[in-house]
């Protein structure tokens, strides 16, 4: 089991993101991003926006499903992260097996986090998926195509890139936040202002 420590880091982590998320929200709550708008923008919305309520719901159940099994996974790297350099790591022969050893539990500990809240939930999908893609890769390496083996990382594999190609779904702060941006110009409604505008007087002569 991992040390307290971890896990305190792991929730203090956590608990940052969804502050300074909720916070931009409090202070600006139609986000005005007027560079976003034309191409970049609306494939933002698409990918966050686009399901409906049911499919979210499977969204949801997914992201619960692989972060919450996953978590226990890299609370163990970190736990002993020389013990999982030797045995797994070194069997690729990866330079500074140690380091990967670190990057691997962090990823799936931060990971998981990210996809149960659904903050930053592509980059939480991400970095589940590549320490899968290496999981899997030693796995063949070292004991081939065994389906017994391989059956667990390929259903973590399979569900973490299904949630970075389709998003994390409506009942995320991912698309909380995404749903508040708003692209149209600001309108000036101090007076003030307007009546610094410079206006043209055209004098006839009769």
């Amino acid at each position: 089991m991992a040390s307290p420590l971890l896990l305190e880091s792991a929730g203090g982590f956590l608990a940052s993101c969804t502050a300074l998320y909720f916070l931009a929200l409090k202070k600006s709550p139609n986000l005005n991003f007027a560079a976003l708008s034309g191409w970049l923008l609306p494939p933002i919305k698409e990918y966050f926006l686009k399901q409906n309520l049911l499919a979210s719901a499977g969204l949801l159940l997914l992201r619960l499903a692989i972060g919450v099994m996953m978590i226990h996974h890299g609370q163990e790297k970190l736990a002993d992260p020389q013990q999982f350099a030797n045995t797994y790591v070194a069997s690729l022969h990866l330079p500074f097996p140690l380091f990967f050893a670190y990057a691997a539990g962090i990823s799936e500990l931060i990971g998981s986090w990210l996809l149960i809240f659904g903050v930053f939930a592509p980059l939480g999908a991400l970095a589940i998926t590549g320490t899968m893609l290496v999981a899997a890769y030693q796995h063949i390496l070292t004991g081939g195509f065994n389906i017994y083996v391989l059956e667990l990382v390929a259903l973590y594999l399979g569900g973490s890139i299904s949630l970075l190609l389709i998003g994390p779904g409506l009942f995320s702060i991912d698309a909380l936040v995404v749903r508040n941006i708003n692209t149209s110009p600001p309108i000036i409604e101090d007076s003030e202002e307007l009546a610094l505008e410079p206006i043209a007087v055209r004098v006839s002569n009769n």
